[in-house]
């Protein structure tokens, strides 16, 4: 699924993103950018393997909050100088191409 291949590629560069920030940070901001862009292709993975409608549907709202979570988390990042703008925005956008993605899956499977 392309969806997927974009989280996963999504989470990678989130995990580089973050490769840079100061040890205080390993479990609080580091952690939840890491497990909250993860938590996106591991729910669109889930949701696919799903036999039901409902069922997909449901891991596919999952991914598309761990999306936006993430975002929040790249704009408190940005907004305290661990990130540029420049890297905040490219991500963000990248988010938002697949949260639209997933908006077109869900209503497909409604």
């Amino acid at each position: 699924m392309d969806v997927w291949k974009k989280a996963n590629q999504l989470s990678i560069d989130s995990f580089h993103l973050t490769t840079p920030l100061p040890r205080s940070e390993d479990y609080a901001l580091t952690s939840q950018i890491r497990r909250s862009s993860n938590s996106v292709s591991g729910n669109i993975a889930e949701g696919f393997g799903r036999k039901t409608k409902k069922d997909k549907s449901y891991f596919y709202t999952v991914a598309r909050g761990s999306a936006y979570e993430t975002q929040s988390h790249l704009e408190y990042g940005n907004g305290v100088g661990y990130f540029s703008d420049e890297q905040t925005e490219r991500l963000f956008l990248e988010y938002n191409e697949l949260i639209h993605q997933l908006n077109k899956i869900m209503k497909a499977l409604s």
